[in-house]
């Protein structure tokens, strides 16, 4: 298991987090380049030109990344890294677990609302369980993750209503599938940046039905 919370892969390429020196596979890490006027610019696809920059998923990694001038250490040249860097990161990868989210609606592999979550949980069609950091405790606390899924809690519920189509949602879930594993790995890399319910953003099988 990786800083980032990313189960290492034998056959994913490895880099080097530019702060703590470890290599882990890509998908624990946030990838950032040089752009014009020296300025770093976060690449959360990773498919902006130039030479990458790589920082393990996490905000206090980031933030020493950006308070030690390590950009410019690593690039061997000038790089400014902006104030809000790290809000930035967070919010592009937001962005991008609430498209996914939204894809895996539209190719059926997604539902919204307590009954369709609590359903797709009983007939073990849920693979992941979403929930709103900002809904009731309660009504989420009758809902447990699947055995052997996940849970993530780190999105709000105007966040989870995007997604959806909806103005807000509090409980979703997902189907197995490639869409599902991206989603997974994004909001893993989200959990880092993000400190829900005292710092838990995900949380291992609650077995109550």
């Amino acid at each position: 298991m990786t800083r980032g919370g990313q189960p290492k892969k034998r056959a994913e390429p490895e880099r080097r987090c530019i702060v703590t020196g470890e290599a882990q596979p890509r998908g624990g890490l946030i990838r950032f380049v040089v752009g014009p006027n020296d300025v770093v610019v976060p690449d959360v696809l990773g498919k902006l030109p130039g030479r990458g920059i790589w920082v393990t998923a996490d905000r206090a990694t980031l933030e020493k990344a950006v308070n030690k001038g390590l950009f410019a250490r690593a690039a061997k040249a000038p790089a400014r890294a902006p104030e809000d860097l790290v809000a930035e990161v967070e919010r592009q990868l937001a962005r991008r677990v609430v498209d996914l989210v939204a894809l895996s609606r539209k190719a059926g592999l997604a539902v919204a609302g307590f009954e369709k979550v609590k359903r797709w949980l009983a007939d073990g069609h849920a693979k992941v369980l979403l929930q709103a950091s900002d809904g009731s405790e309660r009504g989420k606390g009758k809902l447990w993750t699947p055995e052997g899924g996940r849970f993530f809690g780190m999105l709000s519920a105007s966040e989870l209503g995007l997604a959806f189509g909806r103005e807000s949602v509090i409980h979703g879930a997902l189907a197995a599938g490639g869409l599902t594993t991206r989603v997974v790995d994004d909001a893993t890399r989200l959990a880092g940046f993000r400190e829900i319910d005292g710092g838990k953003t995900h949380r291992k099988g609650k077995t109550t039905k």
